[in-house]
């Protein structure tokens, strides 16, 4: 069993329960345990900067998969929740966007798969509810509490649990 990061991200439609539903698909589609699960924080648009807030969040889950067939399921859910890879615009609006942040301690280096994901520690949206669920966790030799203190952090906010 492989202990996997996978952050998640999203600003059209409900997200919060699209998550739910996504989770959901992601432990059954793969099944995978899921380990820990962050709280919802909003952030602010990161890239293109010109549209509405976003939703994100991260998991820990175990899995059997390798981290290709990983990497399928997780664009075969976002799919199903109405991502369009091929029609929409580098880090514009999105139901659902699904990242291997780490796969274990695996290093790949593919054109489609990069391990452990290389933009994860410039990101606040990605270390704020990483660093809640797996602080300690070492990342490509970098702690995930040591990378959070190195990124601002404004404008994140955590938003209140669902019941």
């Amino acid at each position: 069993m492989a202990d996997v990061l996978i952050a998640l991200g999203g600003n059209v439609g409900d997200v919060r329960t699209t998550f739910r539903k996504a989770i959901a698909n992601i432990c059954g589609m793969t099944q995978a345990a899921l380990i820990a699960r962050s709280s919802d924080y909003t952030t602010p648009p990161w890239g293109e900067e010109d549209q509405a807030p976003f939703t994100n969040a991260c998991i820990e889950i175990e899995t059997s998969l390798d981290p290709h067939a990983l990497l399928f399921t997780l664009h075969k859910i976002e799919k199903k929740f109405g991502r369009d890879r091929a029609q929409e615009t580098r880090w514009g609006p999105r139901t659902l966007d699904l990242d291997l942040i780490a796969y274990d301690d695996v290093r790949l280096d593919k054109p489609e798969l990069t391990l452990p994901h290389p933009r994860a520690f410039e990101r606040a949206f990605v270390l704020v509810p990483l660093a809640e669920i797996a602080p300690d966790r070492v990342i490509a030799g970098h702690r995930v509490s040591d990378a959070l203190a190195k990124v601002s952090t404004e404008g994140i906010r955590r938003l209140p649990d669902l019941d």
